[in-house]
This record gives C-alpha cells, structure tokens and sequence, in this order.
C-alpha cells in the first residue's frame, strides 16, 4: 500500500497547482545589469526610470521603479547585457560612454551591476518593450503577455530618489558624485 496523496490526470486543479510550483522553483540568474540613462536641464540632472509592467505592479508607484535591466547568464559580459536590455525594454539602443556605477544587492538577494550613459528620448519617442507570459488571473489557466516595462519617464533628483526602489539609490549617489 503507498502512502500519500496520488494525482491522477482528472485532477485538473492539484496538476494546475504542480505546474505552478515547478514554475516558481525554477532556477533563475541572481545576476543582473542595467543602464542608468541620464540628461541634463539647466545645472540639474535628471534620471530615466523604468516602471515595470503586468498586473502585479499596475496601481504601484513609489518605491518600485526601477533602472532598465535584465538577467545575465553566467560569464556573460555585463556592459553587453546591460545594453542588451535596455533596448528591449525602453526600446532604443544608447550610446555611451558608459560610466560604472558599481553593484548593489537587493532585497530578494539578487544582485545588480550598473552603467550609466548622456542621453535622451527622442521627441517622438512612444514605449516599446519586451513581454512576458504569466497566468493571469493565478491559476485561472489563462495565459497573456504583458511588456517587461510599460513607462519609462525622466525625473528629476528629489522625485527619482521617491519613485526608485530603495535598494537601487546609490546607483543614482553614484552618477551624482561622479559628475561632481
């Protein structure tokens, strides 16, 4: 006689659930890099954030945008996946130099490595990022595709530091001491 619990196929629900969990165990890059795009206005600097897309980040604001940038694979070049990313989720290619920033660590332990690079949006510039599938509403068994990010707007100092997640503030430190 076996003990515990057997999931036959009829159990559509208990699968659904299983299906989930392998999803959320999945092994995923705690390595990330991004681009910090900056202008300037008058004698201010202003800072490019991103805010990230899907159901799960539509009505946050403060505290949750971010630097554009992705998950690098392991040996992979930083500078390279930093540029990468922010042309899939800002939708233009920047042009350096690139200045390093450094690292930081955030919350959840991933850590992120960071450029920053001069520049602007071009006046006709509309959002156009990568998307990804997640089931929506949770175990509803319907798929859709959101953008990685669905704004990504300057700001100037004293609101970016308000809108960037916390962990992420020396990069802005960072690129203000080194254009001191």
């Amino acid at each position: 006689m076996r003990s515990g619990r057997v999931l036959s196929s009829n159990n559509h629900l208990a699968n659904r659930r299983q299906s989930f969990f392998i999803r959320l165990m999945a092994p995923r890059s705690r390595t990330s890099a991004g681009i910090l795009m900056f202008r300037r206005r008058g004698d201010k600097i202003e800072f490019l954030l991103a805010h990230p897309g899907g159901p799960l980040f539509v009505h946050k604001d403060k505290g949750h945008w971010t630097i554009p940038k992705g998950e690098a694979a392991p040996g992979e070049d930083l500078l390279t996946r930093a540029q990468i990313e922010f042309a899939e989720e800002v939708g233009l290619e920047p042009k350096g130099p690139y200045l390093p920033l450094g690292t930081i660590k955030q919350k959840g332990g991933k850590i992120v490595h960071a450029w920053a690079v001069e520049g602007d949006l071009p006046p006709d510039f509309v959002q156009c990022s990568n998307t990804f599938r997640l089931e929506w509403p949770p175990r509803s068994g319907q798929w859709q595709s959101f953008p990685e990010i669905d704004r990504a707007e300057f700001f100037a100092e004293k609101l970016a530091r308000k809108k960037i997640k916390p962990t992420q503030i020396p990069f802005l430190d960072g690129l203000i001491a080194a254009l001191d």
